[in-house]
């Protein structure tokens, strides 16, 4: 009896030295974006659920009850009237878009909002519909499974034109107001998310329609350099470990 209870005694602090060395390993195995390119501390707000800098995809999901609580409606036209959760954006995305939507006007441009904040309760229906209509390999490329879409941060908006038939379409690239965006997005803190040729790195394919707030110094920097989100931030995920999280769970 007293071996046995001298063995639980040694076990126990040796246990928590093990997992606390384990959860320190992990954490400081998290590639975060700094100015020389090396792995620092999550000051660049990687993974800090209120920044804008959040960084979210397929191997960096958000929880289910993860909901913004500075979500509002920016004054800019929509592809449908009404009241909807799509609507909205978190308040510096929407007063960004705001400021972006008047330049383009300015500028003969008419831009039109199509989807902003998706909950995580939204997504889970939008996923399992695009894989029932398109199956699950086709839907991956464009469709976020629940959790891992950029739309439940309030940061990302979906935004089309006249000329591409107010739809989301690869068209709106080569349209006039497509170009636009990708020329002058990055003035008022937004990035074109997921670049042409860039599917490996970010898991999604070509999207010329979908813009992501990140701030108008990150997006400066992301343009110019032609980077994506996942290359600013140090942390891009090889090619082909996209199917880390299981999509068939319903």
């Amino acid at each position: 009896m007293i071996y046995r209870k001298i063995a639980i005694i040694l076990t126990v602090p040796v246990l928590a030295a093990v997992v606390a060395l384990t959860m320190n390993r992990a954490s400081s195995e998290l590639p975060v974006w700094s100015p020389s390119g090396g792995q620092q501390a999550a000051e660049a707000g990687a993974r800090q659920a209120d920044s804008v800098l959040i960084l979210v995809n397929k191997r960096l999901p958000l929880s289910a009850d993860h909901e913004p609580g500075d979500l509002v409606v920016p004054d800019i036209p929509f592809t449908f009237e009404g009241d909807h959760e799509k609507k909205h954006l978190r308040r510096p995305a929407a007063r960004a878009a705001e400021s972006l939507f008047a330049a383009a006007k300015k500028e003969g441009i008419e831009l039109f909002g199509v989807s902003g904040y998706r909950s995580y309760k939204t997504q889970n229906w939008l996923w399992k519909y695009n894989v029932k209509k398109k199956g699950e390999s086709a839907a991956s490329r464009y469709n976020a499974f629940p959790g891992m879409s950029e739309h439940q941060t309030g940061l990302a908006l979906d935004v089309t034109s006249k000329s591409a038939e107010y739809s989301l379409t690869v068209r709106f690239g080569n349209t006039e107001e497509g170009i636009w965006l990708a020329n002058n997005a990055h003035r008022f803190g937004f990035i074109v998310r997921y670049p042409q040729g860039k599917e490996s790195i970010t898991g999604y394919a070509y999207e010329p329609w979908h813009i992501r707030y990140v701030g108008v110094e990150a997006a400066r920097t992301i343009h110019d350099r032609k980077l994506t989100l996942e290359e600013w931030a140090d942390s891009a995920v090889p090619a082909g470990n996209f199917e880390f999280f299981p999509f068939n769970l319903f």
